[in-house]
């Protein structure tokens, strides 16, 4: 596939979870106000979409004890596409911009962020030769998502871990899953980072260079292929390349209503 000119650089990844009592308040604030005046209208950032993972969904994520997310926590994703070669002008208007909201009280008390980090972009693998491209990812009418972290093993060559899941890992789920492509990210370390200064705890810790992000967009629920990353959970395991930190399934929200706010826990 030919890389348009309009290309994903790095992204943010933000898991939150709203206190409970104010799972409606809080889905109204941030995608009326937090959602575009934190993000969609600063330079640079191009696409961004919510998701939300129920209970039904949290149930199914594994491992349960894993360094990103304690069991039943993250209900709430935001993903955000950045400019490539604009990144770090895009997060130095954001760092200044969060700071600002919260000083001009138009930040939410009554929430805590499991995982909110800064990725790169690696690579994307496509099921079709002629895909939805990744920088168009976050607007196409996707019905799921499954993050899936994995940590490379001590001693791995990061080429060794690519041509693995470019060989066996991935082409069984972008044949006849429902996954459409699956896109690989690198955290950005917090320290040195603008979101080091950020006016609230991020949660857990990015990972150490061991780890990546994949982002695996899907055209069915992901609760009909579940046994997709059960099973690549388990390849991953076998091949002794790298651990499966995380998987967890999210679906689309529906801006405008309060659709699942009442299924979080």
């Amino acid at each position: 596939m030919n890389e348009p000119p309009i290309r994903v650089g790095s992204i943010l990844y933000t898991l939150v979870d709203p206190n409970r009592g104010h799972e409606a308040a809080y889905n109204r604030w941030y995608e009326r106000d937090h959602f575009y005046a934190g993000c969609m209208i600063g330079p640079w950032l191009f696409s961004g979409r919510r998701f939300v993972a129920t209970r039904e969904l949290k149930d199914l994520r594994f491992p349960e004890q894993n360094p990103v997310a304690q069991p039943g926590t993250g209900s709430y994703l935001a993903i955000y596409w950045v400019l490539e070669g604009h990144e770090d002008e895009h997060f130095q208007w954001a760092s200044e911009q969060v700071h600002w909201l919260y000083d001009h009280g138009r930040g939410f008390a009554e929430r805590s962020h499991v995982h909110t980090v800064l990725f790169d972009h690696q690579t994307t693998r496509y099921r079709e030769a002629d895909p939805v491209p990744l920088a168009l990812a976050l607007d196409h009418p996707y019905r799921g998502l499954v993050s899936v972290f994995l940590d490379r093993a001590e001693g791995v060559d990061p080429a060794e871990l690519d041509a693995w899941l470019d060989q066996e890992g991935l082409p069984g789920n972008l044949t006849g899953t429902g996954v459409a492509s699956a896109a690989s990210f690198a955290p950005r370390p917090r320290e040195g980072d603008v979101t080091q200064n950020a006016p609230m705890d991020l949660g857990s810790l990015p990972g150490g260079p061991e780890r990546s992000l994949q982002l695996f967009f899907l055209e069915t629920d992901p609760r009909e292929i579940w046994d997709t990353f059960l099973a690549y959970g388990d390849q991953i395991a076998a091949s002794g390349l790298a651990t499966l930190a995380l998987a967890a399934p999210f679906l689309p929200t529906i801006p405008g209503t309060d659709r699942y706010t009442d299924e979080l826990w």
